[in-house]
């Protein structure tokens, strides 16, 4: 790398990255002195910030927390919590389990689709604030329903030789 100061493989700053992670991962732009942040921001991909607050948690001893959980998107339920609730009585009403018995799957006759058009009519969704059928179908999923033609069982031929 140019720029970084030239040093043998036995050289602590090498070993120091290798071994020990993230706390020494630090030391690297400290030990590099004046510019050693921007240097390992150019040259090794690290993001000055945070190379900042990793150098403000080991002067302190302090480590920093951040809301990382509570960062992202809310579940559909999370948004509607009757929304679960409300598909299972959709869709149990048109179901069958698995003709050959061998599985606990249940199978629907609804598509992802026309059960957000029941819910929209039946249970008074908005159909903007309502989700996209790709979720319905995540969630019909989850729920285990599986989202196919229901099969009619063929019956057994009994060879009587």
């Amino acid at each position: 790398m140019k720029g970084l100061p030239s040093a043998a493989p036995s050289s602590p700053l090498k070993m120091i990255i290798i071994i020990d992670g993230i706390v020494y991962f630090l030391e690297v732009p400290q030990g590099l002195g004046l510019g050693g942040q921007r240097l390992a921001e150019s040259e090794l991909g690290w993001n000055r910030d945070t190379i900042r607050k990793g150098i403000r948690e080991l002067e302190s001893g302090i480590t920093c927390v951040d809301n990382m959980s509570g960062k992202g998107r809310y579940k559909a339920e999370e948004h509607f919590p009757n929304l679960l609730e409300d598909i299972k009585n959709i869709v149990d009403s048109q179901s069958q389990i698995d003709p050959s018995f061998k599985s606990q799957r249940l199978y629907t006759r609804f598509s992802a689709a026309e059960v957000r058009k029941q819910l929209i009519e039946k249970y008074g969704y908005s159909d903007e604030s309502l989700h996209t059928s790709e979720t319905i179908r995540v969630k019909l999923n989850d729920l285990g329903y599986k989202l196919r033609r229901v099969k009619k069982v063929q019956p057994q031929k009994n060879s009587t030789n």
